[in-house]
């Protein structure tokens, strides 16, 4: 074990016990031996806080946790959960969701071996948790980039996030971006230097289910909004990258269309960037309206 790099095993979770119970075993099934768990509970009230003091005398040493009383929300937790990781490696995971054997083996393999890799994220089978029944893979050859930080700015979330392990730069989750703060965290990492970059293998299983946070609904959802300022956030803070950014902006609003004020929406991603889709859009729908009125 002391020639293994230790591996931080991030996980978040609020009122999740028997799908969190599901996620720890697939971790302590890991063929790596070298794993510290690292949990933040945020203030659950389904019995969470009992069970993980249950694991924790369970397996001696193996696990860190952090007990909030109150719920402070997703981001806040992230980050009591980064002060605690003292591994090489962090590792993170929802806690509704799986690894599959051989998941952290075969990524630290790969980043020992790739020093310039700072994110390495895998394939994810999706699956409908009331079911089981597997919806799709999160990735295929149209979403697995590789590349240094544009590629995230440009892309987006295109990296599952159960599936991402990091290098511990020691940097945090931003806190102005209180739900959907993986993308800037990614970007973040990616700005000193290095990869991210694509294992293609299926090593991982995200369940979909009522409570996701990035579940579709007919309006805005927190979690786009989050990436719609997440875009500010990016212009003041990486404002070389600012091709990219206009990328992702425009592609943002132009999927947000359908959701929202369709032609607003769609300006807006002409005014970021210019792209045949949304040029197309915003015709029909002006030809439409004149249409109407005749």
């Amino acid at each position: 074990m002391k020639d293994l790099p230790l591996v931080s095993v991030g996980i978040i979770t609020y009122n999740q016990k028997e799908y969190l119970k599901e996620c720890i075993e697939s971790i302590l099934e890991q063929d790596y031996p070298n794993i510290e768990i690292v949990i933040g509970d945020d203030g659950s009230t389904d019995g969470t806080q009992e069970m993980l003091k249950a694991y924790d005398k369970k397996f001696p040493g193996r696990f860190k946790l952090i007990l909030s009383k109150n719920n402070e929300g997703i981001t806040k937790n992230q980050n009591k959960v980064v002060n605690l990781c003292k591994g090489k490696y962090i590792a993170w995971m929802g806690g509704d969701d799986l690894m599959l054997p051989g998941k952290i083996k075969k990524q630290v393999e790969y980043m020992d071996s790739n020093p310039n890799c700072v994110i390495c994220y895998h394939n994810l089978e999706v699956f409908d948790s009331d079911t089981g029944r597997i919806i799709k893979n999160f990735n295929d050859k149209s979403n697995s980039y590789e590349g240094d930080i544009r590629v995230s700015i440009k892309y987006g979330t295109f990296n599952g996030a159960c599936s991402n392990m990091v290098r511990n730069l020691g940097v945090k989750f931003n806190e102005s971006v209180p739900v959907a703060s993986d993308w800037l965290y990614w970007i973040d990492i990616l700005s000193y230097g290095g990869t991210i970059n694509y294992v293609d293998k299926v090593l991982g299983k995200y369940r979909r289910h009522d409570n996701n946070v990035t579940k579709k609904t007919n309006s805005l959802t927190q979690n786009e909004t989050d990436h719609l300022n997440t875009i500010n956030i990016l212009i003041m803070k990486y404002p070389k990258y600012i091709k990219e950014i206009k990328y992702r902006a425009s592609n943002l609003y132009k999927k947000l269309r359908l959701r929202t004020d369709y032609f607003t929406s769609l300006r807006l991603s002409l005014a970021y960037k210019f792209n045949i889709k949304s040029s197309i859009g915003l015709i029909v729908y002006l030809i439409s309206l004149k249409n109407i009125k005749l």
